[in-house]
């Protein structure tokens, strides 16, 4: 750690902004509480030109595009010299895996970058006990935390018997569309869904309001959501349905935990895991969404008392600064037995 009795970490993430996802702004302040390390948010001259012991990579493919085709190449160049700077200075890379694949529909070039990224990862962290790693890799799981101080500023109103809803960005893998067919196909004049989040694209959003104008019991509101908004739409449903086609880690998931609201999301290893964790009869799960299991996940949803909780008590944000902390020293340490 060059002397320093401290770890300084450069961050890939910029200062929190409003719509910052609430993950990073909670990490942070757990890594900026936590002695012996200085944690510093992203910029491309403090990246480049800072002095630092370990670069911590969250969502690397954010580094290589813009907004447009001029916007990305140079941000593509900037970050070819970034990796070739934290080559030349042996810096380790630490990346939480936030997604276990590549994007979709990226261009060779920025595929490339990201491989490369990749290849130079010193140390991988799990959110989740199912995150696979490479064979013979260093690797650490911390736990993602919870949600509920986050939310605690905000209104939690009681639920909606029947009231189904879904939250957070539209994407197609996340299989809103589906949920909707599935939706109209089940009977009961009492039942609801409101679909709340920003589409993608404004092909997804039409496709959206398409199959929610064929259902009077579908709410479709496809703006971004304030936390107050996030707060109020789980609070009043008795079940969130996630469809989404790959569930790995998601904090949606954890949101509606927080605010005490069973999810139905498919059935996989990571969902599987979450149900031990946290008690059955909070995460249920699918192989095929139909009217039929939905139906009877909005049954089974009644059933749980109104002033139950799910046990988050694995998802406390108290001992995320440390292991972190543990998780670069590690790193700088591999860095300092393979120096020539």
């Amino acid at each position: 750690m060059s002397g320093r009795e401290r770890i300084v970490v450069q961050q890939s993430f910029p200062a929190p902004r409003p719509t910052t996802n609430p993950y990073i702004v909670m990490l942070l302040d757990s890594l900026r509480s936590t002695p012996g390390l200085e944690v510093r948010t992203f910029g491309w001259r403090s990246a480049l030109l800072g002095r630092y012991d370990v670069f911590h990579a969250h969502w690397p493919e954010i580094l290589v595009s813009g907004h447009s085709p001029l916007k990305s190449l140079v941000r593509q160049g900037l970050t070819a010299l970034l990796l070739l700077r934290l080559a030349i200075t042996r810096t380790p890379i630490v990346r939480t895996m936030h997604n276990l694949q590549l994007p979709q529909g990226i261009s060779r070039r920025e595929r490339a970058l990201l491989r490369w990224f990749d290849r130079r990862t010193a140390l991988r962290i799990g959110l989740n006990p199912t995150t696979p790693f490479p064979p013979g890799s260093a690797h650490a799981t911390i736990l993602h935390g919870d949600y509920r101080k986050w939310f605690a500023p905000y209104p939690h109103p009681e639920r909606e018997p029947g009231r189904v809803g879904y939250f957070g960005l539209i994407r197609r893998y996340k299989g809103v569309e589906e949920l909707l067919e599935v939706f109209a196909d089940l009977p009961g004049d009492g039942l609801r869904l409101t679909v709340a989040g920003r589409p993608s694209s404004d092909e997804l959003a039409e496709s959206v309001r398409d199959l929610a104008a064929r259902d009077s019991r579908i709410t479709a509101r496809l703006v971004f959501l304030e936390d107050a908004d996030i707060a109020d739409l789980v609070g009043r449903s008795q079940l969130i349905v996630l469809p989404y086609r790959d569930m790995h880690n998601s904090g949606g998931v954890l949101a509606a935990l927080s605010l005490d609201r069973p999810v139905l999301v498919p059935d996989n290893a990571t969902t599987e895991a979450l149900a031990r964790e946290v008690g059955e009869q909070w995460v249920l799960r699918y192989d095929a969404l139909t009217p039929q299991v939905l139906g009877a996940a909005i049954t089974r949803a009644a059933t749980i008392p109104a002033d139950a909780r799910p046990d988050l008590s694995a998802r406390s944000w108290s001992a995320t600064g440390t292991l972190h902390r543990d998780a670069y020293a590690q790193a700088v340490a591999r860095r300092a037995r393979k120096r020539p």
